[in-house]
């Protein structure tokens, strides 16, 4: 069992008051995936001209861009809402970055004026991997992440 109120305080004490975005999202990938079992990727995919772009990350390298709306990412950025997925090969449209990705969990993250600014994405080789505590305790880390890293003015 993740101990995600644990987590949340190592989070914070890695990106408060750290003025590097991209230094701050590598080190909260890190603290994901070397700290959650059984992930094969966690990472970010960052707004940019109305599309996603991939940011810092841990696991195999990923597609680069990833349309709105399209795949778990694409959803979860163009619906606004949590996205967890049990089987990722019974997701309409899935992007197949890593074949060894069985299920994910997708939360979008807000700048300081509400608008998406990117997406954290966290994949496991195992089906059915992402239950309701860690939704909530991912959605914690993302609400942190957007209070110390997201932009201010958008």
């Amino acid at each position: 069992m993740v101990d995600y109120d644990d987590l949340a305080l190592q989070l914070e004490g890695l990106v408060r008051d750290v003025p590097h975005p991209v230094a701050n999202m590598a080190n909260a990938s890190a603290l994901i995936y070397y700290n959650l079992p059984i992930l094969n990727w966690a990472g970010f995919y960052l707004m940019e001209d109305g599309r996603l772009v991939l940011g810092p990350f841990q696991g195999k390298p990923a597609c680069i861009e990833i349309p709105l709306g399209s795949g778990v990412c694409g959803t979860a950025a163009a619906e606004d809402r949590t996205v967890v997925v049990a089987d990722v090969h019974e997701f309409p449209g899935h992007i197949a970055c890593d074949c060894a990705s069985n299920s994910e969990i997708v939360v979008p993250l807000h700048a300081a004026d509400g608008s998406v600014f990117g997406v954290l994405d966290i994949d496991s080789p195992v089906l059915g991997r992402f239950r309701e505590e860690d939704r909530v305790g991912i959605e914690c880390f993302a609400r942190i992440i957007e209070k110390e890293i997201a932009p201010k003015n958008r």
